[in-house]
Order: C-alpha cells, then structure tokens, then sequence
C-alpha cells in the first residue's frame, strides 16, 4: 500500500463538491398546483421548472408546461401563469400580490426620447383593460420593433391608438408593463362607430407613418378595424398571423405564418405593412417597463356617419355560446340545490356550465360541459360551486382571467387555482348571494380588478357579497 494511502485513509473524507439533487423538491416545484410549490421555488433562489431532466430509464423527459415549449401543433407554449418566469414574473401570475409587485418592481424600465419609426398597435381593451390577446399583440410589437441590432437613435417606438378620453392610471400601468412607449388617445363616437375609428387610424398614419400596424384578429373590432385601414391605404394585410420571423431586422425583410383554410393550414408570405394577428402570436413582455407616455395628436375631421348604432340589444345569458360567455357560474358534484343553482344563475345574470359529473349525472345538457373534454371558456369571471378541479377541467378554464371557488373542502386544485377562494356550503352560499341580488345588491363590482391582482385563500367567513365583487 502506497504511504501516501495510509495517511489518508483515517482522515476525514474529502469534500467533492458536488451539489445533492432533492427529488421531491424538484418535483414540487414543478408541480404548480403543490401547496408547497411557492415556498420551493423560493427555497431554489428563484429557480424555474426545468425545461428537460433525465427520467429513471435514461430517457430525456421534456416539460410540456415549460415556456417556450413547442408542441405536436407547431405552436409555442407561452406562460400566463407567471410562476414559470422566476423573478420577472408575468404580470397574470397566480402568486401573492406582493410577490407580483415586487415582480413588476424588479422590471428595467426603459425610456426612448426620440424614435426614429414607430410600431402602431390598436388593442380591443375590452372593458377598459388589456385582454391576454391584447397583450400578446404588444409582445408581438416589441419583437418587430427590437428585432436586429440597431444603433442608438435608431429604435423604434411601439405606440398605442385608444379611443377615447386619457387612459385611466391601471390602464396606463398596464399599457407600460405590455411594452408601449407611447399612447395616442383620439376621441371618438361612442358605440359602433367603424368610420369614426377609421378616420383616426387614418390620422395616425398621416401624422406618424408608422412601420407596421398590428390588429388583434377579432371577429369584431380589431379585425374589422384592420381591414377597413387596408382598404383606405391600398395595402394587403396579413390575417390569422401567428408567427413572425423578423430576427434579421425589418429592413432585411421577414416573413409571416397566417393560418388558412379555416384554421387547418399555414400560409407563410412575406412580411406586410398590416397584421392583424392571433392569440399567443407573441410572449408577452415579462422583462421590461415602459414609459407609457401620452403623446397629442390633432383629432381626426369627423366623418359622415352611416351606421347609427341603437346601442346594445338585451340578451338572455342562457343563450350566449359558452365559449363567448363573459359570466359564467359552473356546478359540480358538490351542488345539491340544482333549482337553487339555477335561480341564482338568472338573478346573477351568468351563463350556466358544468363538470363532467354533474353532467354524467343528468342535471345539465352535455352542451353546458366545461373541460378539455367539453368546452373551453374564456371567461372573465368563472365560478365554480362544488367542483373539484379535476385536471380536464382545469384545462378547459386557464384562459379565464378570475376565478372563484366556493366548494367545502379547502385543499381541493380548484381552490388552489382560484383566484378567490369562498369554504363552505355552496347551496347557501348561491342562496345567499340570490338574496342579496334580489334585495338591490350589485350584480358584479364597479371597478375592474387590475390585471394580474391575486388574493390570498380567504376563510370560510368570506361574505358572498365579496366573492361578487371580485369581478
């Protein structure tokens, strides 16, 4: 034995520097429904779920829920839960509301005094907020606007066309943390007023020129807009785009993928002046801050109006397609008052869905199903009476922006997916809210609720009337 080995051998054992792996740590932290998957990602020092590890047969296993992923449709995963982005977290992350804040707070804010072009977008802002197209659209501006190396003087502004007064202050943040420089606010007819809006985009071109124009692909709205814009100027736009290669800059060029043939096939073409895009065309911008800055224009000349709009028409909420629903209040398993369920669904003036159970067991048309194997809603506020959560119909609900849970048991994945979150008996708690609506109470809060605003579990003496006003 080599002298050198017997002096080692009753030593302390060599430290090598090696990093243990927890399994179930790594495990909880990418489980996001974990109670403890907060606390774990704050354990790792801002780690993220990992895009790809090593399975038990040596296999490569790739996360399917990772951003960035791409899957069997060619389409790019894009994260609104903001869990997956670390530090600079989205703002619709479903964490606390100070871990959000301190997200946006830890954003680099980024000023630009003198563009030399600009990118227009003209979101919906549905209800006087950024929708999650709307946003993706801004995403989709900043790429075109920062794609290719360009020096300083050089860059180009993503400016935002509203109509209508000044933005309010969280619109305005909103519009800073989507990624607009600037924000053109032109006074238009209130309604339908297609010549109205058209006429300010017009005004907008004659005054900025911008590079391109960038409409959310609506039915209503953004579309129309879009179109009616390419007619006036002779241009032949770009509809159903979803994705964009502009990495060697603008003015080298680019391409574009529009979706064709009701949505079955892709048609690439060159990159033009006017698109007017999907959703998820972009990732949202998660990393920077911008000013926002109010920028005057002269107000359009007003033109001859031709469409009179006679305002809106009342519509029976039990007849809007559950996948354009604005309001809907979804029973499950756990509603025992089903005539009780649906009277509060008439008096709260929400559209009725259903877990897979409760309609197996006959008490809603297979129609009314919300799921991945149902329908998928985009609602702005669901709410869930006595449902679990099971996987599929957490599927069917992650493009909704708020979502309530009342159920009896506190650990259940709906509670933890809800944004507020109500314990206790469901019948009472719908009979209570039926009471309340019935004896002159608000049918849903005045003011919206930010963006991006979570609130913690909520103990089972929550009043309905605070479940309501989250919306």
């Amino acid at each position: 034995m080599n002298p050198s080995d017997e002096a080692t051998r009753g030593s302390a054992p060599v430290a090598m520097g090696r990093r243990r792996r927890d399994p179930r740590q790594e495990w909880i932290a990418r489980n996001r429904l974990h109670p403890q998957h907060q606390a774990v990602l704050a354990t790792l020092e801002g780690a993220t779920t990992p895009q790809a590890w090593m399975g038990p047969q040596g296999r490569l296993r790739r996360n399917p829920h990772a951003v960035g992923f791409i899957g069997p449709n060619g389409r790019r995963r894009i994260d609104r839960s903001g869990v997956q982005a670390g530090a600079a977290a989205s703002p619709a992350g479903r964490a606390q509301t100070t871990d959000v804040q301190v997200a946006r707070d830890r954003r680099r804010a980024v000023t630009l005094e003198a563009p030399a072009g600009w990118i227009a977008v003209v979101p919906d802002t549905a209800s006087g907020r950024l929708t999650e197209h709307d946003r993706d659209l801004f995403g989709l501006a900043r790429r075109l606007a920062d794609s290719g190396s360009k020096p300083e003087g050089t860059e180009l502004a993503v400016v935002a066309i509203l109509f209508g007064d000044s933005p309010p202050p969280a619109l305005k943040q909103a519009l800073g943390e989507a990624g607009a420089d600037r924000v053109v606010c032109l006074a238009v007819a209130e309604g339908y007023a297609p010549e109205a809006r058209l006429a300010a985009c017009t005004r907008v071109d004659e005054a900025l020129a911008p590079r391109h124009w960038l409409f959310p692909d609506t039915a209503l709205d953004g579309g129309d807009l879009g179109r009616r814009l390419a007619v006036r100027l002779g241009e032949r736009p770009a509809c159903g785009v979803w994705r964009v290669e502009a990495d060697g800059g603008l003015d080298a060029g680019g391409s574009c993928v529009c979706r064709t043939g009701s949505g079955r096939e892709d048609q690439p073409r060159p990159l033009p002046r006017i698109l007017m895009a999907l959703a998820e065309c972009a990732e949202p911008v998660v990393e920077t801050r911008r000013e926002a800055r109010a920028m005057a224009l002269e107000p359009p000349h007003a033109p001859e109006m031709r469409v009179e709009d006679l305002g809106a028409v009342a519509v029976d909420p039990a007849e809007i397609a559950l996948h354009e629903a604005p309001f809907i209040l979804s029973g499950g398993n756990g509603v025992g008052d089903w005539p009780g369920f649906h009277r509060a669904a008439q008096a709260l003036g929400a559209s009725e869905g259903a877990s897979r159970v409760a309609v197996d067991d006959g008490h809603m048309p297979r129609h009314r199903q919300v799921g991945a194997t149902g329908t998928f809603v985009s609602a702005r506020v669901y709410l869930a009476v006595g449902i679990s959560g099971a996987i599929q119909h957490l599927q069917g609900i992650q493009r909704c922006d708020k979502v309530i849970a009342v159920n009896r048991d506190a650990g259940c994945d709906m509670v933890k997916r809800a944004d507020l979150s109500v314990i206790g008996n469901g019948d009472e708690i719908l009979a209570e809210l039926v009471r309340l609506v019935e004896a002159g109470g608000e049918r849903g809060g005045k003011g919206d609720s930010e963006r991006g605003d979570t609130h913690e579990f909520r103990p089972a003496e929550t009043s309905s009337k605070e479940a309501l006003n989250v919306a």
